[in-house]
């Protein structure tokens, strides 16, 4: 799943988590009046999703590592060019690698193609 997908998707789930909080603060401050509970349940939720939110949109743990290095040799192809590696992205990890292959450009969109069909999303 593309990672910006997999981002709307955690949102989504927290958008719906957060409605039986907002029902049970509603519930709470009932006797406020409908508006002034509502008004106080929102700000609730503000405060705790916010931080929600803010990991869903902005962390790194989501989205996939990518290492750039110049003037390498492709471990494909042989040619000498700006290198690519994926370093980390779900359940892939090769971020303790002692010998890291890089790929030119073609060769590591290939790459990634192959992961991608092994369900590893870069």
């Amino acid at each position: 799943m593309d990672v910006s997908l997999r981002r709307y998707a955690l949102y989504l789930v927290r958008w719906q988590l957060s409605t039986p909080l907002l029902a049970i603060a509603l519930i709470w401050l009932a006797s406020l009046g409908p508006l002034a509970a509502t008004i106080a349940a929102n700000l609730i939720g503000g405060l705790i999703f916010f931080w929600v939110d803010r990991f869903i949109f902005t962390s790194r743990a989501i989205d996939a590592e990518w290492e750039v290095r110049e003037e390498v040799r492709c471990a494909d192809c042989g040619a000498l060019c700006r290198g690519y590696r994926l370093v980390r992205a779900g359940r892939y990890d090769r971020t303790g690698d002692p010998a890291p292959q890089f790929r030119c450009e073609a060769c590591s969109t290939a790459k990634a193609a192959e992961l991608r069909k092994q369900g590893i999303s870069c």
